[in-house]
C-alpha cells in the first residue's frame, strides 16, 4: 500500500539518535518553529497577537489551494490550474450576483459549481483523454483565467457584501479566512485518512498499475480527485475575493505554484503516495512567516522569491536526506502513530513558546524614538513607482523618518497582505499606492480602525477614508494629451488609446481627460481603445495587434510612457513620422524618446514631488495636524521644444 506518514526502522536508537530521527521525520514542522523563533529574535513587531493572526490569514488562501493540490499530488498528479479556477470561480460569484440579481446563496453555488466542473474537466482529460496532468491542467490554466476576464471584460466586480464577510473577523478578532482554512484543513484530514477515496489516492499514487489490477476503478477516482481539488480552488477564491471586497480577474496569479511548493515543504512526494493535511497546512504557514517576516524586515520583494525558491529546494533535500537515513513506510490510515504524532506537536508547542519568550526579551526597551512610516507601491518595475520611492525616501532621510518600502509586483492580494503587515506594526502612518483602488478598502479601513492615518498617492483608495491623496491632475493631463495629438494632427485623423489597468483611479481618470478632451475635436476618429495595463511589453503586443486592423491609424494616446514606449517598438519607422505618439508621466525613457523624436510628447508628472509631498503629509498626519483632503501636483506637456529644459 502506498504511504502516508514514514517511520525509522531503527527503533531502538539511542537518545541523539532519537533527536536526529525526530527531527528528520518532522522536517516541516522543525523548519517552521526555527523560522518562529528567528523572526522572533530579529524582529519587535513578528511576536503580537494581530500580526500572527495576519500569518494566519495571509496563510489562508493558499492552505485551502494546497489542501485540493494535496489530493492531485498525493494521487501522483499535479494541477497547474488552482490559481485561474479561483479567479474564475470568484468572478463567477460577483457576476452573477451584482451584475445578474442571482440570489447570494445560488451564486456561491454556482461558483462552487464552476470550480468542480474545472476540475472535471480536468480529470477527464487525464483520466480519458490520456493527457499528461500537466498539459491538461496548463491548458485549464489558460481556459480558466481567460474566462474570468472575459466574463468581468477585464475589470474588477464588486463583490456581494453578504460575502465580503468571510473577510471580516469574528467577534472583532479572530479572522474567518482562519476559521475557513481550519475547517478546509479538517475536511481534507478526514478525506485522506478516514474515507475511500482518500485510501484510493494514496493507492494510485503508490501504483497505479497495481491499484487498477486489485479492482480500483482508477479513471472515476481520478475524475473525484480533480473535483475535489476544483473544489477547494473555489473555496479559495471566494475568500480571497471576499479579502479584496472585489472579484479579481487577475487575482491569484501564480498561486499555483504555492500550491505546490506548501505540499511539497509539507513533505509530500511528487512522485505519489505520501502526503498529509497537517503537513501542507505547515507548509503554507512556512511560507506565510517567510514573507510577513521578510516585509517586517524590509527585505525586498525581489529577494523575498529568491528565499522561497531556497527554501522549497531546501524541502525536498530534506525529504531525500530522510528517506536516506532509513525511513520505512507506514500503511495510509493505519492511525498506529497519532498518539506519538500529537506527543510531537505538544512538545514542538512547548519548546517553541519558551524559546520565542526568552527571545522576545531581546526586543525589551529597544523601540527607536523615529517615526515609522511604511510605503507600499503597487510595482517597482516601472520607472514612475521608482522615482516615487527616491522622493519619499530623500524626505524620509531628511525629516529623519524610519520609512519601509514593500513592492506588491501589481498583486492586489500581495498588496493586502503589505498593508495588514503594516497595520499590525503599529507604524504611524501608512502610504499606499494601489494596485487595485477597489481591492485596497478593506486594508486601508482596517489601518484606519487601528488609528493608523493612510495616505493615498497617485492612486485612490475606493469606499475607504484617507487623509488625503496626492496625486498628478489625472483628468486635465488626459484633457491635455488630447488636445495635443489633435493639434498635432491638424483637428483630422484616426487614433488608437492604450488604457491603463482597470480598476484603477489614474487610468479611470486619465481615461476620462481623453474622452472630455476629445469632445472638441469632431474630427479624430478613435478607431480602438484597449488596456495594456500600464506594461511595456503589453503595449508592444497590443499596439502589434491593433496595427493589424488600422494600419492607416496617424495617432496614440497611451496612458503612460511604458505603454507609449511599447507602441513606439511596435510601430517601428512610423514612430515619429507618419504616426504621432503620446505618453504619459515623463518617465526618463519617455522624456529620451522625445528628445529623440519617437515620442512625439510625454504629459510629465513629477513622481519624485508625489513621493516627497506623501512622506510630508504622512509626517503631519501623525501629528493630527490639519491637511487637505486632495493634493494635486501639476502636469506638463513636453515635447522635444522644450525638454532640455524639463527638470521634473
Amino acid at each position: 500500500m502506498a504511504t502516508d506518514t514514514l517511520k525509522s526502522k531503527n527503533t531502538g536508537a539511542g537518545g541523539v539518535s532519537g533527536v536526529r530521527r525526530l527531527l528528520l521525520d518532522n522536517g516541516a514542522l522543525t523548519a517552521l518553529i526555527v523560522l518562529v523563533i528567528a523572526m522572533s529574535a530579529l524582529s519587535g513587531d513578528f511576536l503580537t497577537t494581530d500580526n500572527l493572526l495576519n500569518v494566519g490569514v495571509q496563510a489562508a488562501v493558499t492552505a485551502v489551494l494546497a489542501f485540493g493540490a494535496t489530493f492531485v499530488i498525493v494521487a501522483a498528479g499535479i494541477d497547474l490550474s488552482v490559481g485561474s479556477v479561483a479567479a474564475l470561480s470568484a468572478t463567477v460569484l460577483a457576476w452573477s450576483a451584482t451584475s445578474h440579481g442571482v440570489p447570494v446563496f445560488l451564486a456561491v453555488v454556482l461558483a462552487v459549481a464552476t470550480g468542480i466542473v474545472a476540475g472535471l474537466v480536468n480529470g477527464f482529460l487525464i483520466a480519458y483523454g490520456k493527457l499528461p496532468p500537466f498539459i491538461a491542467t496548463l491548458a485549464m490554466l489558460s481556459v480558466a483565467r481567460g474566462l474570468a476576464l472575459v466574463i468581468s471584460a477585464g475589470s474588477p466586480i464588486a463583490f456581494p457584501g453578504s460575502v465580503s464577510h468571510l473577510g471580516d473577523t469574528l467577534g472583532g478578532w479572530l479572522p474567518v479566512p482562519v476559521l475557513v482554512m481550519v475547517l478546509m484543513g479538517l475536511v481534507a484530514a478526514f478525506v485522506l485518512g478516514r474515507t475511500y477515496i482518500g485510501r484510493s489516492m494514496y493507492a494510485i499514487g503508490g501504483n497505479e498499475e497495481a491499484a487498477r489490477l486489485s479492482g480500483l476503478r482508477v479513471n472515476k477516482q481520478k475524475l473525484a480527485i480533480y473535483a475535489l481539488s476544483g473544489l477547494f480552488a473555489a473555496v479559495a477564491g471566494i475568500v480571497l475575493a471576499a479579502r479584496l471586497s472585489s472579484a479579481q480577474p487577475q487575482a491569484a496569479n501564480g498561486y499555483e505554484l504555492d500550491a505546490i511548493a506548501a505540499v511539497v515543504i509539507g513533505g509530500a512526494s511528487l512522485a505519489g503516495g505520501t502526503g498529509k493535511a497537517s503537513g501542507t497546512l505547515i507548509g503554507a504557514l512556512i511560507l506565510a512567516v517567510l514573507r510577513n517576516g521578510l516585509n517586517l524586515l524590509n527585505v525586498s520583494a525581489f529577494w523575498q522569491q529568491v528565499v522561497i525558491g531556497v527554501v522549497i529546494a531546501l524541502a525536498v533535500l530534506l525529504d531525500t536526506v530522510r528517506r536516506k537515513a532509513g525511513a520505512t513506510p507506514v500503511a495510509a490510515g493505519t492511525g498506529g502513530n497519532k498518539g506519538k504524532q500529537a506527543g510531537t506537536y505538544a512538545l514542538a508547542a512547548v519548546v517553541t513558546v519558551g524559546l520565542v519568550a526568552a527571545t522576545s526579551l531581546l526586543h525589551t526597551g529597544s523601540s527607536s524614538g523615529s517615526t515609522k512610516i511604511g510605503l507600499s507601491l503597487s510595482t517597482l518595475n516601472n520607472p514612475f513607482f521608482v522615482q516615487i520611492r527616491a522622493g519619499a525616501q530623500a524626505e524620509a532621510k531628511k525629516q529623519g523618518v524610519d520609512l519601509t518600502v514593500t513592492d506588491a509586483q501589481n498583486d492586489a492580494s500581495q498588496q493586502a497582505n503589505q498593508l495588514q503587515n503594516f497595520t499590525s506594526s503599529g507604524l504611524g502612518a501608512i502610504i499606499v499606492n494601489p494596485v487595485d483602488s477597489d481591492a485596497a478598502s478593506n486594508s486601508v479601513k482596517s489601518a484606519g480602525k487601528a488609528g493608523i492615518p493612510v495616505i493615498a498617492v497617485d492612486r485612490g483608495v475606493n469606499n475607504a477614508h484617507t487623509a488625503t491623496l496626492v496625486a498628478s491632475d489625472n483628468v486635465t493631463g488626459g484633457e491635455l494629451a488630447a488636445k495635443t495629438i489633435a493639434e498635432k494632427l491638424g483637428g483630422q485623423g484616426k487614433i488608437v488609446i492604450l488604457q491603463g489597468q482597470a480598476g484603477t483611479s489614474a487610468a479611470r481618470e486619465r481615461a476620462q481627460g481623453f474622452a472630455n478632451g476629445l469632445k472638441a475635436y469632431p474630427g479624430i476618429q478613435v478607431v480602438a481603445q484597449q488596456p495594456a495595463d500600464f506594461d511595456r511589453t503589453k503595449g508592444l503586443d497590443v499596439m502589434s495587434n491593433l496595427l493589424q486592423a488600422h494600419p492607416d491609424v496617424q495617432g496614440v494616446i497611451a496612458a503612460n510612457d511604458e505603454m507609449a514606449l511599447g507602441a513606439i517598438k511596435a510601430l517601428g519607422s512610423k514612430a515619429g513620422s507618419s504616426v504621432s505618439v503620446i505618453g504619459f508621466d515623463g518617465t526618463p525613457d519617455g522624456l529620451a524618446a522625445v528628445k529623440n523624436g519617437t515620442l512625439y510628447a510625454s504629459v510629465a508628472q513629477q513622481p519624485s514631488q508625489l513621493g516627497k509631498i506623501a512622506v510630508d503629509n504622512a509626517l503631519k498626519a501623525v501629528k493630527d495636524q490639519k491637511i487637505p483632503s486632495a493634493i494635486k501636483v501639476p502636469v506638463k506637456v513636453v515635447t522635444k521644444d522644450n525638454v532640455a529644459g524639463f527638470t521634473g
